[in-house]
């Protein structure tokens, strides 16, 4: 038996998110009917970062065990063959036994991106949120700097979500403005369900002048999820780098 590592990339467009859920089409649900299908054995991936319905990936880890002789490297190609064209294995490869991709310490960086245009454009609507509305990206920097650091971030957590604490630690936050899109990006440890669309969606009102930066300050003391913004589309929203810390 041997452990092997897979850094996936897909398109959340068409997916009910990354874990596997009864009747719904999921990347976990692909990954583990296209391994069983190629090593012929009962496969289950466990993948870093559960993403929600209709987030994008370019780098997701996940990890299988198999008895298959097939080495470690060789098995993306193989793999790329049975996915839908969505889905795309960027690397595989053997790893240690006992590794664990929700039980390491790591670092994950996320964009959100918004199209600011006076007309939709087509060919960003799956991976952008469109507004016509002005933004300040000056006022959406001075917001996100109180979210850096340990805090405890209730106020923009799903109240579905069944967690045993809502303190999270983000070390960093950048609103960047590339041409025509303001780009959110934000990096921490670990992130609380719907947590970096609540912070965008609070962002963008910020941008549009709905309050002042120092609200968000107001809105995390809080620890009420009814104070901050609302969550912005999925369809923004993609996991862009994946770092292990050990």
């Amino acid at each position: 038996m041997k452990r092997i590592k897979l850094v996936v990339a897909y398109d959340g467009t068409c997916y009910n998110g990354w874990q596997i859920q009864p009747g719904q089409r999921t990347i976990e649900g692909e990954l583990n009917q296209a391994l069983s299908d190629l090593l012929g054995e009962d496969v289950h991936v466990i993948g870093a970062s559960r993403t929600d319905s209709g987030v994008h990936a370019l780098c997701n880890v996940a990890v299988f065990d198999t008895e298959t002789r097939i080495p470690g490297e060789k098995i993306s190609y193989a793999l790329n063959q049975r996915l839908p064209e969505d889905i795309r294995i960027q690397k595989s490869e053997e790893c240690s036994a006992d590794f664990h991709p929700r039980h390491c310490e790591s670092r994950k960086t996320y964009e959100y991106r918004i199209y600011r245009a006076e007309f939709s454009m087509p060919v960003k609507r799956l991976y952008s949120h469109f507004t016509y509305v002005p933004m300040n990206a000056e006022l959406m920097r001075e917001g996100a700097a109180y979210l850096v650091g340990e805090h405890d971030f209730k106020s923009f957590c799903s109240v579905a979500a069944q967690v045993e604490s809502t303190v999270r630690t983000i070390t960093d936050i950048q609103v960047l403005t590339e041409g025509d899109e303001i780009v959110i990006r934000v990096t921490g440890t670990g992130f609380l369900y719907n947590m970096v669309r609540i912070i965008a969606g609070t962002l963008m009102e910020v941008g549009r002048g709905s309050y002042p930066p120092s609200k968000v300050l107001e809105m995390l003391e809080a620890k009420d999820r009814q104070v901050a913004g609302p969550t912005a589309p999925a369809c923004g929203l993609m996991l862009v780098k994946y770092e292990f810390l050990e």
